[in-house]
């Protein structure tokens, strides 16, 4: 009787696993690399939030790091429309944040102004002046699918006025520490799943080739 022929380690699916392993380490360092960058943006907002000069509001998307979180003041000749949207006033109470889109005038882009927290989302009999405040991201910005596929449009800023419209209460102003930083968990996360996956992959060949 002859023995069996000994089995050997598969080739192919060897190699697959390791490359689908190596991809998802250099996704892992990928994202300690955006680490880094989000810290030192965010330790820009933070160094623009200090500031108290103010800067022109700019005027066309996309707005540059350097004039997040910075002073400025615009001029609404008159809302174009309103978005209301959930929000909290300076001492956190929470309200309908009044964000008005306003024409800046008779052609060109308006910009996006915060006047304040109100109880309702009845918009405020505001017709529009100057207004003075902070810049923050503007409420609709890209998702990641649309910046992966290419799909993204560059995101407004917004004007958070320092004193509210009359019947409003003072918006509660974004901060420098709002900016989200993830990227170490999701550096974690693939590596565990590069080692998962060769743990299991390892097991399973070691499994077939038991006589």
């Amino acid at each position: 009787m002859t023995d069996a022929p000994a089995r050997r380690w598969p080739l192919i699916p060897t190699i697959l696993v390791l490359a689908a392993v190596a991809a998802m380490i250099a996704l892992g360092v990928w994202q300690l690399q955006r680490k880094a960058e989000k810290e030192a943006l965010i330790a820009l907002y933070q160094r623009n939030s200090a500031m108290s000069a103010t800067i022109a509001y700019p005027a066309l998307p996309p707005v540059p790091d350097t004039a997040l979180y910075r002073k400025s003041s615009v001029v609404c000749l008159s809302p174009v429309r309103w978005d209301p949207r959930s929000g909290s006033d300076r001492s956190g109470k929470t309200g309908i944040r009044m964000i008005a889109d306003c024409r800046t005038g008779a052609e060109g882009p308006g910009v996006l102004v915060d006047v304040g927290i109100g109880d309702d989302f009845a918009p405020p009999k505001w017709s529009g002046g100057t207004v003075r405040g902070t810049i923050v991201p503007g409420p609709e910005q890209a998702t990641l699918i649309e910046r992966i596929a290419g799909r993204a449009v560059p995101a407004r800023a917004m004007l958070v006025a320092d004193a509210p419209v009359a019947g409003l209460r003072p918006s509660g102003v974004p901060s420098a520490e709002d900016t989200p930083n993830n990227h170490l968990a999701y550096a974690v996360q693939w590596f565990l799943f590069a080692a998962a996956a060769l743990v299991i992959y390892i097991l399973a060949v070691r499994r077939r080739l038991r006589p």
